[in-house]
């Protein structure tokens, strides 16, 4: 990075890993309101596999002519602050970049984000593993919120794919919520998704007062809410079509400094767990994706510029 330009990582036309390119663009100064952070580290999520891949365009949901920004949540230092800001430069803070339709991301050097977005990462918990929380924990959190507080007698809550990175912050917030919670995971996860306090099942009835559809299921995932029930997914505009009584939505993670300042607070005190399957260089970003569409791994891939 030079005093002028700094590199992010872009897709121009989607094509999967090979497509992801490092680019150097100017540097900016943040407006009123905002903070200019220099990252430390930027996590990478399914979501991004989609962009490279060009769901997300096909589907009308990216428009940007020249390029397309990688990567959603990331941790840093503060190394500017328009005005009306009160965070001083050389905080440390995480945040989330949300939404498809954007030439920016958090695979870089530094980014531009709305000081109300970030929080401050606690002291003891390391940039790394704080860049880990803010996509999974805010959209386990607005599940919670979509899916509302449990009944008396009506409190049996399944999680689809509750092995997976989000599936290990909802295990554990549902149940602080008063949820009765079990995970639909594969056999070798059964020790996992018990670690959390959870009960497991690998072959799930119909039946559930809520469903949370982390494996986008879909409408098999709605199929086992009992009539009456609610069910949560992951993929907004794309929800079954409610029927049986059955409400039906699916999360649109937003940036909720706030709420993330809660999350990190609790992973700090060890209420919470990251996961960091591995870190890698910025210019391997394209590996770091194909690492990930193989599967089986449990953790996150974390690139660092």
């Amino acid at each position: 990075m030079s005093n002028s330009t700094f590199r992010t990582a872009v897709v121009r036309t989607p094509g999967g890993p090979e497509s992801i390119e490092v680019i150097e663009v100017p540097v900016v100064e943040p407006g009123p309101g905002q903070v200019r952070v220099r990252i430390a580290a930027a996590e990478v999520n399914p979501v991004d596999l989609g962009v490279a891949a060009g769901f997300f365009h096909g589907g009308g949901l990216i428009n940007q002519p020249e390029h397309t920004g990688l990567g959603w949540d990331f941790a840093g230092t503060v190394d500017a602050s328009g005005p009306d800001v009160d965070l001083a430069v050389g905080t440390e803070v995480a945040g989330l970049v949300a939404g498809f339709d954007r030439d920016f991301g958090t695979y870089a050097e530094q980014i531009i984000v709305p000081a109300a977005d970030v929080a401050r990462v606690p002291e003891g918990l390391d940039l790394i593993a704080a860049a880990t929380v803010p996509l999974n924990g805010l959209t386990a959190v607005q599940i919670l919120e979509l899916l509302g507080e449990p009944t008396t007698g009506g409190n049996r809550l399944l999680v689809t794919g509750a092995a997976g990175a989000v599936g290990g912050f909802l295990l554990r917030l549902a149940q602080n919520r008063g949820w009765q919670v079990t995970g639909l995971a594969r056999a070798g996860d059964e020790e996992f998704v018990r670690s959390f306090g959870a009960d497991f099942t690998e072959h799930a009835e119909p039946g559930w007062d809520a469903v949370a559809d982390l494996a986008a299921l879909q409408e098999q995932g709605f199929d086992l809410v009992r009539d009456g029930g609610r069910f949560v997914g992951v993929r907004p505009g794309a929800e079954p079509a409610g029927e049986r009584g059955v409400t039906t939505a699916a999360v649109e993670v937003h940036a909720d400094g706030p709420g993330l300042a809660e999350l990190l607070a609790r992973t700090a005190a060890g209420e919470l767990a990251t996961r960091v399957h591995r870190i890698l260089p910025l210019d391997q970003a394209a590996e770091a994706h194909r690492a990930m569409a193989k599967g089986g791994v449990r953790g996150r891939y974390v690139l660092t510029p």
